[in-house]
């Protein structure tokens, strides 16, 4: 168990041969040091096999082992793994010291009882390698390239993939509570008011004014009121709490190098009405930073709503189309920050920094003057929407624009960029970029934004059907192209993802008073009410930035959760389970007696309304599959694709259907008349009948 000393080897041995050709250059603190470092990753990780056993069936990955902490990849470049470097620990107690001693494998392993056969076949085969090699390994370059790989070619691994998979089973996000040192002296503060507050309406109720009596009875009342509006202002505060995600354990579960992409698909949404008082270049902006994020580009569908069918925003995205095949391979070469062309040449910083490329100046040059000239076709075709002709627009190929009437036109979708609408400058695919316009007729209720809302719902299930939805204003930009990645740390979480409602995003400003709390910035609002409400169930849909659960959308149930768990609440998140009626609760007594198995993981759709009669989830004859057909056509809409989407949890179009057949499929999802006798409104999409439908949504799906 000593170390080695040279000069001190035994002469005459096969392992003292291959000794000398290891040519050791270590001193004993270098490998003490290294001795201690595997120590305390063994502690950390485990060994997945006896400490005390030495082997070398199984190496430990060398030259560089990621170490994915906290959401941060830290490099710990350890040396070559040379046979002299690695190193065993004895098995100690836990908490108290326990000696390490460097083990010489080529001593100790070529003494008898300890493997010596094995060590002597590998250590000759090293040596026939090493005569045909005319690299000398001197240098811990050299032993770090080849090392023990030559040794065993079985063996020769980079990373050791039990231990990524161990990090990519751990949980994608985690919730972390404000300091007690932060929070406690407001909760202090609050109690102390309360109680202020409630000598104080003691003593307004307990000291009537004779001479006033009517006037003091209304100030009672109101002062009573408004405590109890403070008290539920404070509610919110009380336990505020924050979210952290783990993107480097995302990509190791659903997005690993070399490998197809399993990441869920994401439609997202973008909505506008009128391009003279919303600006197109804004909302250019907007549709350029969602076609350059930090995501598959197969899995995104950008869908643009113009609810006030103008040709202005039709041209706008024809040539944001164009722009985009200059500037998505430019954010993705150089990673910049943000992706909305507009605030990214507008920053006030040294674009160099981190910056190694010697090309981006160049680039980013170019790229600037491309940009100015696409403002100036921008804001040429402002100009000139201005005046509006007599006749009406004309299209270029000289037929009539059908949108010329905003109250009475024909639905119109137009895909601009996908699968087949070319490529960028480079040759890579870019995101599927889809113009839709509802279509209006008079007579018909149109429902304003949530009605444009849930046509963009049914013309995504039609065309991609992505299970995940994210809606923002034309004037919202993604500053941070990892957003969606983010989202998906809850959303396709193996564990809570499938209770998880929606993921909402807080909003930040630019351009305005950042001493401005209120108005503005909505600081209080964004940064400590959500963060509270988060605390307590989940925050509420605030109209933007949200991340949807498609199937909440169509109304469908929670998920049941095991009853031996304890029902949590994610943050961010909005979800939970409610009774349910004595129908459903018998029909799920039914499914007991049945002896079928129920996976608490799986979606509980809640079909008792629009199955009657059908018995579980399969179908005895045509007959029950034609009612179950026909309740589901009640509920979505006399739409067969679309219904057949509802169906797929996963997403996903089938793969027989043509381009054709689904585009005039979505044409007629968008029809005036489609949600007429349905539920649309009432108990799907976005909720009809308030000024905010934003928040009426919000609280439907926090119902549920």
């Amino acid at each position: 168990g000593s170390p080695a000393i040279l000069g001190d080897r035994e002469t005459g041995g096969d392992a003292d041969d291959g000794a000398s050709d290891f040519n050791y250059s270590e001193n004993q603190e270098q490998k003490q040091k290294l001795a201690e470092r595997m120590q305390g990753w063994n502690a950390k990780y485990g060994r997945g096999e006896d400490v005390g056993a030495p082997t070398y069936d199984k190496e430990i990955s060398h030259n560089h082992i990621p170490l994915l902490t906290s959401g941060q990849e830290v490099s710990g470049e350890l040396s070559a793994a040379s046979p002299e470097r690695l190193s065993m620990a004895s098995p100690g107690v836990a908490g108290g010291k326990s000696s390490i001693r460097v083990v010489d494998p080529v001593r100790e392993f070529g003494s008898s009882g300890l493997g010596n056969v094995a060590w002597k076949e590998r250590v000759d085969g090293w040596k026939m390698k090493q005569e045909k090699n005319t690299v000398p390994m001197s240098t811990c370059q050299a032993t770090s390239e080849r090392g023990l790989g030559d040794i065993d070619a079985s063996t020769d691994v980079l990373v050791d993939d039990s231990l990524l998979n161990d990090e990519a089973r751990q949980p994608l996000s985690r919730k972390v509570s404000v300091p007690s040192s932060k929070i406690n002296p407001y909760r202090m503060v609050i109690i102390l008011r309360l109680v202020i507050l409630c000598i104080f309406l003691h003593y307004r109720i307990t000291n009537p004014v004779p001479n006033a009596y009517a006037l003091w009875l209304i100030s009672v009342i109101c002062e009573i009121w408004f405590a109890i509006s403070w008290i539920l202002d404070q509610f919110p505060k009380w336990l505020p709490v924050n979210r952290e995600t783990y993107l480097d354990r995302l990509a190791l579960r659903y997005d690993r190098e070399g490998e197809p992409s399993e990441l869920a698909a994401v439609d997202i949404f973008v909505s506008t009405v009128d391009p003279l008082k919303e600006p197109p270049l804004v909302t250019a902006n907007t549709v350029l930073s969602i076609l350059a994020v930090d995501y598959p580009v197969d899995k995104v569908s950008c869908y643009v709503s113009d609810d006030g069918a103008a040709m202005l925003t039709f041209e706008a995205l024809s040539e944001t189309s164009e722009f985009a095949r200059k500037w998505v391979p430019f954010c993705k070469k150089y990673n910049i920050e943000p992706r909305a062309p507009e605030w990214y040449f507008a920053q006030k910083i040294d674009y160099l920094k981190d910056k190694v490329q010697t090309s981006f100046v160049k680039d980013r040059r170019a790229m600037k003057r491309e940009y100015e000239e696409f403002k100036v076709r921008i804001n040429g075709l402002v100009a000139k929407a201005q005046k509006v002709p007599e006749e009406g627009w004309i299209m270029q190929d000289g037929t009539p624009w059908p949108g010329n009437n905003t109250r009475d036109h024909p639905g119109m979708i137009q895909v601009f960029l996908g699968q087949s609408g070319g490529l960028d400058a480079e040759g890579n695919e870019l995101p599927r970029l889809v113009y839709v316009s509802r279509e209006k007729r008079p007579g018909f209720q149109h429902h304003k934004k949530a009605g444009a809302m849930n046509a963009l719902v049914r013309v995504s299930a039609v065309l991609t059907n992505g299970p995940f939805l994210l809606n923002l204003d034309c004037d919202h930009y993604i500053n941070n192209s990892k957003a969606i990645r983010e989202a998906m740390c809850f959303l396709m979480d193996p564990n809570l993802g499938k209770q998880v409602c929606y993921v909402q995003f807080p909003q930040r400003f630019d351009g305005i008073d950042r001493n401005d709390r209120y108005a503005n910035r909505n600081t209080v609002f964004f940064d400590i009410n959500l963060r509270g409400l988060d605390g307590i169930q989940g925050p509420v849909y605030v109209g933007t930035g949200c991340v949807f659960n498609r199937t909440a959308l169509y109304g469908y149930e929670p998920p049941l959760k095991p009853k031996h768990k304890r029902a949590g609440v994610l943050s961010s998140l909005c979800g939970g389970s409610r009774k349910k009626s004595s129908k459903s609760s018998k029909k799920g007594s039914d499914k007991k007696k049945s002896g079928k198995p129920v996976d608490p993981t799986v979606p509980v759709f809640s079909l008792d309304d629009i199955e009657e009669g059908v018995e579980g989830a399969g179908f005895d004859d045509e007959k029950s599959l034609l009612m179950s057909q026909m309740s589901l056509e009640q509920r979505f809409g006399q739409s067969a694709v679309f219904v057949a989407s509802t169906l797929m949890e996963n997403g996903g179009v089938p793969q027989s259907a043509t381009p054709e057949t689904l585009l005039k499929e979505a044409i007629h999802v968008i029809s005036c008349g489609y949600e007429d006798k349905t539920d649309w409104g009432s108990e799907i999409g976005w909720i009809y009948g308030s000024v905010t439908e934003d928040i009426l949504t919000g609280f439907k799906m926090h119902a549920r």
